[in-house]
């Protein structure tokens, strides 16, 4: 992908926080109120510490633009692509000083060297602005990192001896966000959202830190970590295992994690069985679930954004931090 010349990056910082360089239209001319309560937590204000964001693909939200940057992760060591979205929402004037909750989508397969939420075919930050404006979703700032290092499963981990996936992921990532856009300051503004092996990543990412993620949309997921990489290191493998961390969260009482699970009918009887097995095992206590079943739903990107629509998105939307409009 082409780079901007150093010359053009202070142009191009000033653009992202105009728009990528288009000024969005609201929606229904003045944008939408959200009715949800607002949570009390300080907004990150940006530092000016921007890196380089190239223009990716123009959506059809307002003319909003994804933005691409390869940012080193200052506690992982990794360096990887990410990439993010702003809602129209986020350039209203009303909303200005106003904090937006974050949602971390992860792909797939490999998620590497792309992040395939980023694409115009499944059209997600479409869907988050469509959904948005009806009143389903909150406006999200949507961050599409890669998933994994090369073509290998790290399972979202730090594993002794590997690139720090999990930090990436978890510490590194945030971290950039917070720095270029207008977060809320505690958990209740941060949620992911993955399917298949991102959905293991999301629902591993909550459980393990419920201090700074309180929700996650989790698709057609695997449960447990399965990398060949963790050959030899079976205690770290099971310190990043879903079903241990969902215990410890359960017998220490919280805090409160939200968990929309979701799968096809389409899909094997496997998906669905181990997913109603760990909502039946761990879905107690501060472990709060909820299952959507998408009928004729396979194992895609595409049953996965409808079962959004069918109720998740708004599930965890429901549970979130919400953006206040100026009085």
């Amino acid at each position: 992908m082409k780079r901007w010349p150093m010359a053009a990056v202070a142009v191009l910082v000033l653009l992202l926080f105009a728009g990528y360089g288009s000024r969005p239209v609201p929606f229904g001319g003045s944008g939408p109120d959200f009715p949800h309560t607002s949570v009390n937590a300080a907004a990150s204000i940006s530092n000016g510490k921007h890196p380089a964001f190239t223009d990716q693909r123009t959506t059809l939200a307002g003319g909003t633009k994804i933005g691409m940057t390869t940012y080193r992760g200052k506690k992982s060591g990794f360096t990887g692509k990410v990439w993010v979205w702003a809602p129209p929402q986020y350039y209203d004037p009303r909303y200005a000083k106003s904090a937006f909750p974050v949602l971390i989508a992860l792909p797939g397969s490999y998620g590497y060297p792309y992040n395939y939420w980023t694409r115009g075919d499944l059209g997600l930050q479409e869907d988050v602005a469509r959904w948005a404006a009806q009143g389903s979703s909150l406006p999200f700032i949507v961050v599409m990192p890669v998933m994994n290092p090369g073509r290998s499963y790290h399972d979202c981990s730090d594993i002794p001896g590997q690139q720090k996936m999990g930090t990436w992921m978890t510490s590194d990532v945030p971290d950039l966000v917070r720095e270029n856009f207008r977060t809320f300051g505690s958990r209740d503004g941060w949620a992911f959202m993955g399917s298949s092996s991102g959905g293991f990543c999301a629902l591993k990412s909550v459980l393990q830190h419920p201090e700074a993620f309180k929700a996650a949309i989790v698709s057609g997921p695997d449960i447990v970590p399965d990398s060949s990489l963790w050959r030899g290191h079976p205690e770290e493998q099971q310190a990043n295992n879903p079903q241990v961390l969902a215990r410890r969260l359960i017998d220490r009482g919280g805090p409160e994690v939200c968990l929309a699970f979701q799968v096809g009918t389409a899909e094997s009887r496997g998906e669905m069985a181990k997913v109603r097995q760990f909502i039946a095992d761990y879905g107690h206590g501060p472990v709060r679930t909820r299952l959507q079943t998408i009928v004729g739903g396979r194992h895609n990107g595409v049953s996965y954004l409808r079962g959004m629509e069918e109720g998740s998105v708004r599930w965890i939307s429901d549970r979130l931090g919400a953006p206040t409009a100026a009085p």
